[in-house]
């Protein structure tokens, strides 16, 4: 698969003549950054986008900065039960879900945090998309183009070696901000992979991909005082976010991805993750032990 796009293209450039008109989305993290940027452009493609935000207020509050069909829905990520609530929220809205483009996340926080005895980016980042994407399946339409997409990060290579440390998810012993960030982006990408495997027959299609470095996105607001103060450098050397949403804008529509499944994206091409981030055997060890997390903390 080959196109013409780089690490330079924008949202505009990948989306240019695409039509989503009669597709519903649902994207997380619609509130800023790279979200609010695949918000405004899905619906200036046509599409309905269900916005999720941390609360309704926030969700309202992006929706109405943009001109385009939308439904505000709070989806706080950090808590199964809004996930929950937002799963019956979605089911009941009587709309078929055709893409579902998982952007939220939080970045680094320097304490240790925990839910449910669990350190919070691999809650935030990746149980609760697990639960919320599994919670929609049934209300996206088979053999019909659906698409599922799931950011991660070029930073997953900061993950234990073993990919996940099973015996410390709860980041007791020797929390590390970034090692933990990358414990979480190895779990989407083994997400990613797990579930476009047990999709593969029935054309929902499933990738996820590496957005880059952006100054300008609010996964940074956890980032100290000096890295605050060089981000004006950075913006020289890194994307915009019109670039770094391209990726992700690209996966969710473009015609040359249609039945693209299983794979790891860089810059709009595929590239490959580090090697216990591709290992089916951590994959499905983490598939079981999500599921039974969701049926202790978040029901169905």
């Amino acid at each position: 698969m080959k196109n013409s796009f780089n690490a330079r293209s924008t949202t505009d450039e990948v989306l240019k003549g695409v039509d989503l008109a009669g597709k519903t989305v649902l994207l997380t993290g619609s509130n800023s950054g790279l979200g609010f940027e695949t918000l405004q452009q899905m619906t200036s493609h046509g599409a309905h986008v269900i916005a999720a935000a941390r609360t309704l207020t926030t969700a309202r509050e992006a929706c109405a900065k943009i001109r385009g069909s939308t439904t505000p829905l709070a989806c706080d990520l950090s808590s199964l039960s809004s996930v929950r609530q937002a799963i019956a929220q979605v089911r009941d809205s009587g709309r078929h879900v055709d893409i579902v483009i998982a952007n939220a996340g939080i970045m680094a926080p320097p304490k240790l945090e925990q839910i449910y005895g669990l350190e919070k980016q691999f809650v935030v980042n990746y149980l609760s998309h697990f639960m919320l994407i599994n919670g929609i399946l049934d209300v996206m339409p088979q053999h019909a183009g659906a698409r599922i997409v799931i950011l991660s990060s070029s930073a997953h290579r900061k993950a234990p070696k073993v990919g996940i440390d099973f015996d410390n998810l709860s980041g007791a012993r020797n929390y590390k901000p970034w090692v933990f960030y990358g414990q979480s982006n190895v779990a989407r990408i083994l997400f990613a992979l797990a579930l476009s495997r047990r999709l593969s027959s029935n054309g929902i299609t499933v990738n996820t991909l590496h957005p880059d470095v952006i100054a300008d996105t609010n996964l940074s607001r956890h980032l100290g005082l000096l890295v605050k103060a060089i981000v004006p450098v950075m913006r020289l050397f890194t994307k915009t976010v019109p670039q770094g949403a391209a990726t992700q804008c690209y996966l969710a529509a473009h015609p040359d991805v249609a039945s693209v499944t299983g794979q790891y994206f860089s810059d709009c091409k595929i590239a490959e993750p580090s090697p216990a981030a591709r290992d089916d055997a951590i994959g499905e060890r983490l598939w079981t032990l999500s599921e039974q997390l969701v049926s202790a903390h978040g029901g169905h």
